[in-house]
């Protein structure tokens, strides 16, 4: 089990993977959890409360002591590095055979895996494009040793869950802060360390708008940065919270330019996409070219990201989100809403 930063260097050779947790993760990394006897947080100063066991023994390995029962309660705090206190701890641990757990979490994530990898297709060519078929097609055509940064929202949850690493990929992002705009400036850090790495920016129309000058920094420096618009015209993750608080989505929406046609005037590499068919060419274009690349797509805006478990408060969110939608005359939002998230699946 791992959180988001965990992610690059122990999921890809983790015969015991099952899958992440958190408002980013998936159904099966939060039953592995909640189902759990013993909790060992290594490391992780994880947030989300809801998502901790119920009645499970916790401890807490920490470098940082500030960190040790600041989240939950737990029953035992170890103050040092986790290499220090793994190493001391292995030699007192007894295998056990009893495997149910195991198990039945490891079943779990691979149907959970599966039904997160079916989003991941080009829905039947119909628009607008599913973000999952976005990241899981950069994920496909991106190098073996590809480095990743991804602004906060929308963009850090598709890379979560459709990225794969490998030991050598790394990912990179405002996981801490919570930064808007952040994937393109820590995309032209990572290509001034790194000159001959592939670079990717998966990046959402709100952050690329508010530093979009840094493509000239691009230039400027001759940094090959690829960067992957996901354009839905709106500031999505503020979206979603909004509704899970029951509140007609407000202030959200982005009258975007075409940003492929401004990055041409730029002298960047641009290509719009708007339909399934044309994604994963424009990609594999843009990944070849020699020099910055932008690759604006449009994609779904009612999509949801939906955590792996919902409280009771977000479901009467949801519900009063609906109600005031269609009190205020934008029932085509709520439509749109239902079509993108259940209609498509339900027909498929």
């Amino acid at each position: 089990m791992h959180a988001l930063r965990g992610k690059e260097f122990i999921e890809y050779d983790n015969p015991f993977d099952v899958g992440m947790t958190g408002l980013l993760g998936f159904a099966s990394g939060y039953k592995a959890i909640k189902e759990s006897d013993a909790l060992l947080m290594l490391g992780t100063d994880f947030p989300y409360q809801q998502f901790y066991p119920d009645n499970a023994k916790i401890v807490q390995v920490d470098i940082r002591g500030r960190n040790l029962g600041r989240r939950a309660p737990i029953d035992l705090g170890l103050l040092g590095t986790v290499g220090d206190t793994l190493a001391a701890l292995q030699p007192l641990l007894h295998q056990k055979t009893q495997r149910e757990h195991l198990d039945r979490s490891l079943n779990h994530y691979r149907k959970t895996r599966k039904r997160l990898d079916e989003l991941a297709v080009n829905d039947r060519d119909r628009t607008p494009i599913r973000p999952e078929y976005v990241a899981g097609s950069v994920n496909r055509l991106a190098a073996d040793d590809a480095v990743f940064t991804v602004d906060v929202g929308s963009p850090v949850v598709w890379a979560a869950r459709y990225l794969s690493m490998n030991g050598r990929r790394r990912l990179i992002g405002s996981f801490n802060h919570g930064t808007m705009a952040n994937a393109l400036p820590h995309a032209i850090g990572a290509q001034t360390a790194f000159r001959d790495r592939q670079v990717i920016a998966l990046a959402g129309d709100g952050g690329l708008t508010m530093l979009f000058g840094e493509l000239v920094t691009l230039i400027q420096n001759r940094l090959p940065v690829k960067v992957i618009v996901f354009n839905n015209s709106s500031l999505n993750f503020v979206e979603l919270e909004m509704k899970a608080a029951g509140i007609v989505n407000f202030g959200t929406d982005l009258h975007n330019p075409d940003f492929a046609a401004v990055a041409q005037a730029m002298g960047v590499f641009g290509r719009r996409v708007e339909h399934p068919a044309d994604l994963e060419r424009a990609v594999a274009d843009a990944f070849a070219y020699d020099g910055p690349a932008v690759v604006d797509v449009v994609t779904a805006r009612q999509e949801l990201s939906i955590p792996p478990a919902i409280t009771v408060e977000q479901a009467k969110g949801f519900s009063l989100y609906a109600i005031r939608t269609i009190l205020a005359g934008r029932a085509d939002e709520l439509l749109d809403l239902v079509t993108t998230n259940v209609a498509r699946r339900i027909l498929d």
